[in-house]
């Protein structure tokens, strides 16, 4: 009773406990990276034994006080070095935790693991169990030797270990579930174990190693870590707004031998032979071009107003006639006057029918028109052209201003590329060796997978045509003959404006290069 009214046990059982949490650390860091060795049903029970057998072991040696004074006579002497039984367990223990810490410092750098037939291979138990029981012993030593040196009560001295351990045992799991966590956390407490290892032997041979220089190098490296961790940690969370279907495809991307474009150091590697990639150019466009569908605006893929084949019907029913004749399509936008006042989507063969029976087109065969706002999403989109069974889908801004208008075939074409109707041309002629006749229409993605560039156009960008772009850099309608080139890893792509066409660029060519003219308009390009 007397014990626990006195102020200064309290004060030495609460220094005590500190001390014992301290010098325990380096025991629970290798009884976290041992116990990571073994299966995840079998880490909490050796973290439990290792640290309880280190509890009946560090009791066992206070009972043993006489005894353990003992351990620090001399045994026996080799020249001017005399050995006494902690010396020999400080050096044996030390010898252990260097050999130890270098082994399992050269498997994880080596990143070698032991493996058979896919499956990791585990260490036994009890083999875990015996290498924490070792170094328990070198640790315990070291513990009671300090609680004997703090504190002249027995009681106090078992009351703080007993303390001690129990909040080890409550740190010990989370402690190795973070250590096991962070890889470059591991080599660092494996640097801590061959400082300390080191510093046992040292102190074995008579070498005293202040405890103060240990852990102000502990503790410098600690904050070194933590802030590693918290670098590390906010470059995931600037990354983390990127949508994971955007970073799955990234990575599928990679993988069938795509080249990123986000980076500098990335963009300056010369390109990859595409003889090596297990993904024919096809099938790269292709995969692509599904990987990126959802990333992808309904501008980007739809027929813009310019281009609308539409039936009006104030026209004559001969010159409809002829509209639907000379135009390869199964529908039209039916509207009287405008674009813009749409009476439904006529099919043609329905309207050639009434052309030759009646004379005149019965409104009352019309389809209702479907109508979706620019800003839709591609897979609803494409949702809206399955329940539309075939049917176009007219596209319109926020001003109910007809955009363009949408088929099943211009999904499929932003997947698999161009198939141009009967009354069409391709989008990409080629017109030579390295050069191209491309129209100021044509689908920018369309565009950089036939010409393998990348990093034109950013999902900021309010441009999806090739016309766009230019007139993106010109930052003016250009004339014909104006040229602009584009420096892309070691090439040069010159466009060259062919055709105007009111205010829009019809026409132009790309040519590339492999020297660049010093003279060049150059055009700013995150590919660069």
């Amino acid at each position: 009773m007397e014990l626990l009214l006195d102020p200064a046990a309290w004060v030495g059982l609460l220094t005590l406990v500190v001390l014992e949490v301290v010098l325990g650390i380096d025991n629970l860091i290798f009884i976290a990276i041992l116990a990571d060795k073994l299966p995840p049903e079998q880490r909490d029970r050796a973290r439990i034994i290792g640290l309880s057998l280190a509890l009946v072991m560090r009791l066992a040696l206070l009972a043993g006080i006489s005894w353990l004074f003992k351990l620090t006579e001399p045994l026996f002497s080799v020249g001017s070095f005399a050995f006494s039984g902690r010396d020999l367990i400080l050096i044996v223990g030390g010898f252990f935790l260097v050999f130890k810490g270098t082994t399992e410092m050269h498997e994880r750098v080596e990143g070698k693991v032991a493996s058979m037939s896919g499956s990791r291979m585990y260490a036994g138990f009890w083999v875990i169990v015996t290498q924490i029981v070792v170094l328990d012993a070198v640790f315990s030593l070291d513990a009671v030797i300090t609680a004997v040196g703090m504190v002249d009560r027995l009681e106090v001295m078992m009351a703080a270990v007993i303390i001690a351990i129990g909040i080890m045992l409550i740190a010990s799991k989370p402690l190795t579930r973070f250590v096991n966590a962070h890889p470059t956390v591991v080599i660092l407490c494996l640097g801590f174990l061959l400082m300390i290892g080191f510093a046992l032997v040292a102190e074995g041979f008579g070498f005293k190693v202040p405890k103060g220089y240990l852990y102000a190098a502990i503790g410098f490296s600690v904050a070194i870590e933590t802030l590693n961790q918290i670098a590390r940690r906010n470059l995931i969370n600037m990354d983390s707004p990127r949508p994971m279907r955007e970073r799955t495809a990234e990575g599928i991307l990679r993988m069938l031998g795509k080249r990123p474009v986000s980076s500098d150091e990335t963009s300056n590697r010369p390109p990859s032979d595409p003889s090596s990639a297990p993904f024919a150019v096809e099938e790269r466009n292709m995969v692509s071009g599904v990987l990126r569908l959802a990333d992808r605006n309904v501008h980007s893929i739809m027929t813009p107003r310019t281009d609308i084949t539409w039936i009006d019907l104030n026209d004559d029913p001969e010159a409809i006639r002829d509209e639907i004749n000379s135009t390869p399509h199964g529908f039209f936008p039916v509207c009287r006057g405008s674009l813009d006042e749409i009476v439904g989507i006529g099919r043609a063969k329905d309207m050639i029918a009434d052309l030759i029976t009646r004379g005149t087109l019965s409104e009352k065969g019309f389809r209702p028109a479907i109508i979706v706002h620019e800003t839709v999403r591609i897979l609803d989109l494409i949702d809206t052209l399955k329940a539309a069974r075939g049917q176009l889908v007219i596209v319109i801004n926020e001003f109910g201003t007809v955009e363009g208008l949408v088929t099943p075939i211009d999904v499929f074409e932003a997947i698999a590329g161009d198939f141009p109707d009967e009354d069409e041309t391709p989008d990409i002629i080629a017109d030579g060796e390295n050069r191209w006749i491309i129209d100021g229409a044509t689908d920018m993605h369309h565009f950089q997978q036939t010409l393998d560039l990348e990093g034109l156009i950013e999902e900021s960008d309010e441009y999806s045509t090739v016309a766009g772009y230019l007139l993106r850099q010109f930052e003016r309608l250009p004339e014909v003959g104006e040229e602009l080139t584009l420096k892309h890893h070691n090439d040069a792509f010159v466009f060259r404006v062919l055709e105007l066409e009111g205010r829009r660029i019809a026409k132009l060519s790309v040519e590339k290069r492999s020297h660049i003219d010093e003279n060049d308009n150059i055009a700013p390009t995150s590919a660069t």
